[in-house]
């Protein structure tokens, strides 16, 4: 099957990516390896969407589609939204959009490449292995899986190659408004019994009513009263690029999930009449393969606010937010800050490889700056402006690397997209 453009994951970075190019004009096929769109806004129950970026950009207009406007950087005014609505919404979203071809269930199985050039992917399906052929390839997998199929350099988590821990989010309902607390996380000073909610939940792990290694219990607003999105489950060391360790890790998060619902029916006030009315259908991923590309962005950078003559993100912002890849809590003993920051076209483009982009938190960054870029708002904000590139680059007859950055820049702003001070 031929595309102008093949687009590898429907999640927020993906979803974009593939609306982007459709509005372009441009014929699209947009490959997701689970049965439901969305990745992490749908079937990893992730929330609140976390980040902030510029104005203008297609995380506005999803956003809203989920009824969850705010742009909260940190989530200390976000609320989780409806996975359940949002499964539904985000697929008329897509059906909506004219050159757009959905293929689900349907995994990366191999590349179609000559020499350094990527032409396509390979695609084991119920009907079989299908192959996809187009000028350009957007790897939004999460993973890097194409780029890394297509023999891209790739990194994983800190020097020693640990990674984040992996987390099962779940929602709960029955919560009583009037005395049930919200925490957001380490930012977050609400009181428990005259002391700090997480430090009271420390003492409590430090008394052995719950493992130390999910001491830190985040509960978000939902957008319906009385449900909170729960943020605490983990399980350290795992690569999920590994299959045989996801089983035993989601088992654990699973179990993780029935001590803590007990936990909090026992000991929270508000919270003695809670069930779990959903979970996430697969693991939640922070951290796997970043890919090495023609410049790669670190923290410092981040944290400095830094400026980009080849910007395709703008005041993109979050926290260095990195979850302990060895124990409990964060890695760090502080919050680093950012200022807000650019990311450049460069992070977009695999060295040494043609036809191909990535978007997502596999784009190429180390594993501190992978910390602050990898939450949806900026997710959305990558796709978008990749599948930009993307289309002008398959309209053009030129690869991602040949395209002229002040032209993309030019269409963005057109498009509203904030880029510049």
């Amino acid at each position: 099957m031929e595309y102008d453009v093949i687009v590898v994951g429907a999640a927020p970075a993906g979803l974009c990516a593939a609306v982007a190019a459709s509005r372009q004009g441009v014929r699209v096929a947009l490959i997701e390896r689970y049965g439901i769109l969305g990745g992490n806004l749908t079937a990893g129950y992730v929330g609140p969407i976390l980040g902030s970026v510029g104005e203008g950009t297609m995380r506005d207009e999803l956003c809203s589609l989920l009824g969850v406007m705010e742009n909260d950087w940190i989530g200390e005014k976000g609320v989780a939204h409806d996975f359940e609505m949002a499964k539904l919404a985000i697929a008329e979203w897509i059906a909506s959009e004219k050159g757009i071809d959905v293929f689900l269930q349907t995994s990366i199985f191999d590349v179609i490449k000559s020499d350094n050039v990527v032409k396509g992917v390979v695609c084991a399906s119920n009907e079989g292995p299908l192959n996809f052929e187009a000028p350009v390839t957007v790897d939004c997998s999460g993973d890097g899986i194409v780029a890394f199929l297509a023999g891209a350099q790739v990194e994983k988590g800190r020097e020693d190659g640990l990674m984040q821990p992996v987390t099962l989010e779940f929602t709960i309902d029955g919560v009583d408004e009037s005395k049930g607390l919200v925490c957001i996380g380490d930012v977050d000073n609400v009181q428990m019994n005259g002391v700090r909610f997480l430090d009271w939940c420390k003492q409590m792990a430090d008394q052995g009513v719950i493992p130390q290694t999910i001491a830190a219990v985040r509960l978000h607003p939902c957008v319906q009263m009385g449900r909170r999105q729960v943020n605490t489950t983990q399980v350290n060391k795992v690569d999920m690029t590994c299959v045989q360790q996801i089983f035993p890790a989601d088992l654990e998060l699973r179990q993780q999930i029935r001590l803590l619902t007990g936990f909090l029916r026992e000991h929270l006030p508000g919270y003695q009449n809670i069930n779990v009315i959903g979970s996430g259908s697969t693991t939640g991923v922070r951290e796997t393969r970043r890919v090495a590309g023609d410049y790669m962005i670190d923290a410092q950078e981040l944290a400095s606010g830094c400026r980009f003559e080849d910007v395709i993100v703008h005041n993109a912002n979050f926290i260095v937010d990195i979850h302990n890849p060895e124990g409990a809590g964060q890695a760090d003993d502080h919050i680093q800050y950012c200022k807000p920051y650019d990311l450049p076209y460069r992070c977009f483009l695999p060295k040494g490889l043609e036809g191909i982009m990535v978007a997502g938190r596999c784009i190429s960054g180390t594993h501190r700056a992978h910390a602050s870029y990898r939450v949806m708002s900026i997710c959305m904000a990558m796709g978008e402006a990749v599948g930009i590139a993307s289309a002008l680059s398959a309209k053009r007859s030129c690869t991602p690397r040949e395209l002229d950055v002040k032209e993309l820049q030019s269409v963005m702003i057109n498009l509203g997209i904030e880029l510049f001070d």
